[in-house]
């Protein structure tokens, strides 16, 4: 595990989508080995509060029923829906957290922790989390969860966008790999937009 890492009143650990329907092999949409990263996260969260850094996890919140979904013409099979096992924090995970922000509560596709977007027209609505950080005094975020290619991607390339100084911690994700060759293309995406992308392997 890269431990090289300086975490400061500065900076945020953002958690993203670490949930049963990711991270469990029951799950609905489950990321390959994601309950693997639970352990280096939970340790990643430890030492980021003596460092006094702020903390956010996120979760996908969807409706039953939604455009985002495969049963209604979306790409996805059906997942964190709210209130359900499937879409709750996986159980070992800390809820250690400053934050737990809730995301595609309307049906959105959330697939970003700053903004979610109309399935239909792309429309964007910020979450409120850049002008959260921005009151914290945040200049810094680190980003670790599931899955790589989807949702940290987006969380990434959207902190870069609104002038963090973006980390990705790549051992302590995993991609979906919809098709083969994904994860490897977000790692890329990522860095040609100027995140530093730690710990790969």
């Amino acid at each position: 595990m890269d431990t090289d890492l300086h975490l400061d009143p500065s900076t945020a650990l953002l958690v993203v989508d670490v949930q049963h329907d990711f991270a469990d092999p029951h799950g609905g949409l489950y990321v390959p080995d994601g309950e693997a990263i639970v352990p280096g996260i939970n340790a990643l969260v430890a030492a980021a509060r003596p460092a006094g850094s702020t903390v956010v996890a996120t979760q996908d919140w969807h409706p039953p029923s939604t455009p985002h979904f495969a049963t209604d013409g979306g790409v996805w099979p059906v997942h964190c829906v709210r209130d359900t096992w499937g879409a709750a924090l996986h159980r070992d995970l800390s809820r250690d957290a400053d934050l737990i922000l809730r995301k595609g509560t309307g049906g959105e596709d959330g697939y970003s922790a700053f903004g979610v977007a109309d399935p239909t027209t792309g429309a964007t609505t910020p979450t409120g989390l850049a002008a959260y950080l921005s009151a914290r005094g945040i200049t810094r975020v680190v980003v670790v969860g599931l899955a790589l290619d989807v949702c940290v991607k987006a969380t990434a390339l959207d902190a870069v966008a609104a002038g963090l100084d973006t980390t990705v911690r790549a051992d302590l994700c995993r991609a979906v790999d919809l098709s083969p060759g994904d994860g490897d293309a977000a790692v890329a995406a990522m860095q040609e937009a100027g995140v530093s992308v730690r710990g790969l392997v």
